[in-house]
């Protein structure tokens, strides 16, 4: 008998067979990390419902959400608070569909996810997630404390998402002059009392570090209420699930499967193709395109997970080389071993390298394939795509566009996904084409706002400590 949503569970990556303990979905999306520092994952991967197999036009966006989310939600939420929930999440998007396709050639598609209120990815998931938040707090009469990391654009989105609501403090760790000066912008211009911007000295890494030592304290983690909205928490990874059934609903006329380039740091979005895929829909490959932090490539290219410098790029929410998420694909290659992903993950953790078996190798590179990029290879793209078509793409776009190409197999129908505004990187963008991005208003009105943020050094207890300072509720 298959099992229904209602049964839905969730469990560590990190624990054990014997006496394994489960989770419904409210008390994973306010955990976000689970206790034993592993990430949450379903016990099943429900089946896409049979209309969003079958290419259609005729779903909205939020029609589809409520389809490929339900199952994973259980009986979090009723259906009908779910539908108006995500009528509210994307109201503020300035495109009908949320997301927009459009055509570089007859078989190349760029997905755009950047029409949320920060023009980034990140809106599609996060303006949802605080949502549910609201709604499960609000039935445990509640609060909660989001500590997060960004290495550029969850961090605003996170706290455009938060701004305002009364059940929820965030403070946001991002690495000092790491970032754009937009994406700094968007987080230190931000006027609200709950939402707090700390410019770490360190990288993103570290950033995400002491993050999840936060969680590990555990004391800590119970005083404030530590929640989580980074691609750690599963809500995050379900709800990015959505695009790509979406997209393959009105692309796939001709029955061809569709493959997905996906500009990657920390796995989460092409991991989120990864469980479309599992769910039913006909994805034909799957392309992780990096930067020169190619962690994940070379990963790809040869069994081993090895650590480098981390290296500043035109593209800096790419500039990661522990993509936390990947861990969640870890654990299916360590055949759902809780205890076997715990092992490896610490040898990594210990040495900086590990290899995988053969055997996961192999598994890996069934489904997965990619390249990376360089400054000036994408500084390529992006001026071959204007000269092409007239269309500014910023360079994680472009990333993911070169990568597509060069990987590219005669008569394969290909996704690109633009995942942020070119806007959002003026210089890089001029440097490139000649050419200055028109700002849209969002981003316009932060360029001359005074900013608001603390510095602080790569320290866990001047973190902890100003997170406990910066508690409101």
């Amino acid at each position: 008998m298959s099992r229904t949503a209602a049964e839905m569970r969730y469990v560590s990556t990190r624990s054990r067979h014997k006496n394994r303990q489960s989770l419904g979905f409210a008390d994973v999306l306010l955990g976000g990390l689970a206790i034993d520092g592993g990430l949450y994952v379903p016990e099943f991967i429900p089946e896409l419902a049979k209309r969003l197999t079958s290419p259609s036009d005729s779903l909205s966006y939020v029609e589809v959400a409520a389809c490929v989310l339900e199952p994973y939600l259980s009986d979090a939420i009723g259906r009908d608070e779910l539908l108006s929930l995500l009528v509210d999440a994307y109201r503020a998007f300035d495109h009908r569909d949320v997301c927009g396709l459009v055509a570089l050639d007859d078989d190349h598609w760029l997905l755009e996810l950047f029409y949320g209120p920060t023009l980034a990815f990140k809106d599609i998931a996060l303006q949802v997630v605080a949502r549910l938040f609201d709604h499960e707090l609000e039935r445990r009469n509640d609060s909660a404390m989001i500590v997060a990391a960004t290495s550029g654009d969850t961090g605003s989105a996170a706290m455009k998402a938060v701004a305002g609501r009364e059940r929820l403090d965030i403070v946001v760790l991002y690495p000092k002059g790491r970032t754009s000066e937009i994406q700094r912008r968007q987080m230190t211009t931000l006027d609200a009392p709950n939402v707090h911007a700390v410019a770490v000295d360190g990288t993103f890494d570290n950033c995400q570090d002491l993050v999840k030592a936060m969680f590990a304290d555990e004391t800590f983690r119970g005083d404030m209420r530590l929640a989580a909205v980074n691609s750690i928490n599963w809500a995050r990874v379900a709800t990015q699930i959505v695009y790509y059934v979406w997209a393959a609903s009105r692309l796939a006329e001709d029955g061809r499967p569709i493959t997905f380039c996906v500009p990657t740091g920390n796995f989460g979005n092409v991991l989120a193709a990864h469980y479309a895929s599992r769910m039913g829909l006909r994805i034909g490959r799957l392309l992780v395109a990096s930067n020169s932090n190619d962690i994940l490539s070379r990963l790809l290219e040869n069994g081993e997970l090895a650590a480098h410098e981390v290296i500043p790029t035109l593209s800096p929410s790419m500039d990661i080389q522990i993509s936390s998420n990947l861990e969640r694909l870890l654990f299916e290659l360590c055949d759902s071993d809780g205890a076997a992903t715990a092992a490896l993950l610490a040898r990594f953790r210990a040495d900086g390298r590990v290899e995988l078996t053969k055997q996961q190798h192999q598994r890996l590179r069934e489904e997965f394939a990619g390249d990376r990029l360089d400054d000036p290879a994408t500084l390529e793209v992006m001026r071959h795509v204007y000269a092409e078509s007239k269309m500014l793409i910023d360079p994680h776009t472009a990333v993911g566009v070169g990568v597509a190409e060069r990987c590219r197999q005669p008569g394969e129908l290909m996704v690109s996904l633009a995942t942020a505004h070119p806007a959002k990187f003026p210089e890089a963008v001029a440097r490139a084409t000649s050419q200055a991005p028109d700002p849209p208003t969002a981003l316009a009105s932060v360029v001359n706002q005074p900013e608001r943020s603390i510095s602080l050094p790569n320290d866990i207890t001047a973190i902890k400590e100003f997170v406990r300072s910066a508690q409101l509720i």
